[in-house]
């Protein structure tokens, strides 16, 4: 059996409380694997999507072609714009995040990236996301778009976010982990 980590570290003290009162395992909890075996009962009973629980969404299928040029928007109102990917599969863009940690105003960032140009159109991409304009910290993203003839693209992100700390004994706390899923926006 496989665990998925869920990092307290990540989660604020009050979304942590509230999800150990709601009857959540914030520290690991067994993970569906594609070999068949069964999800935890919870969270097969809260959806009918296997990999991504609790979100409800279309199954894309392999003929549609993904194309990551254009805009994104994330599950907690995050946006990004993806400029023209060249002929190596890199590209440029801003990022809009709509949460932080940080004390200044929240400003578009710049990101930078490379995407596998893959002949089904189901990339595998990673970009990169420097917060100078308002933090310390700096952000990789890596995922992969899912695209169908019908349904709708999907890109399937995990994260890691660096902040700075002042000192090697606080490194501890420096890097948080997470997912989003982006849908195209209009």
């Amino acid at each position: 059996m496989s665990y998925r980590f869920l990092s307290t570290l990540a989660l604020p003290v009050g979304a942590a409380l509230a999800a150990a009162a709601a009857g959540s395992q914030l520290l690991c909890e067994p993970a569906e694997i594609p070999r068949g075996e069964k999800a935890c009962g919870k969270e097969a009973k809260a959806t009918n999507n296997k990999w991504w629980p609790g979100r409800e969404q279309k199954r894309p299928t392999r003929n549609g072609k993904c194309n990551l040029t254009g805009w994104w928007e994330n599950e907690l109102g995050s946006r990004m714009h993806v400029s023209t990917v060249d002929n190596e599969g890199n590209f440029s863009g801003e990022y809009h995040t709509a949460v932080s940690s940080a004390e200044k105003p929240i400003e578009p960032s710049p990101l930078i990236g490379s995407q596998h140009l893959d002949e089904d159109g189901q990339c595998t991409f990673g970009f990169t996301v420097n917060w100078k304009k308002f933090s310390d910290s700096t952000a990789v993203f890596v995922g992969q778009c899912f695209a169908g003839d019908v349904e709708e693209e999907i890109l399937q992100t995990s994260w890691l976010l660096r902040e700075k700390v002042d000192s090697l004994p606080s490194d501890w706390k420096a890097t948080r982990t997470g997912r989003n899923t982006f849908t195209r926006m209009g």
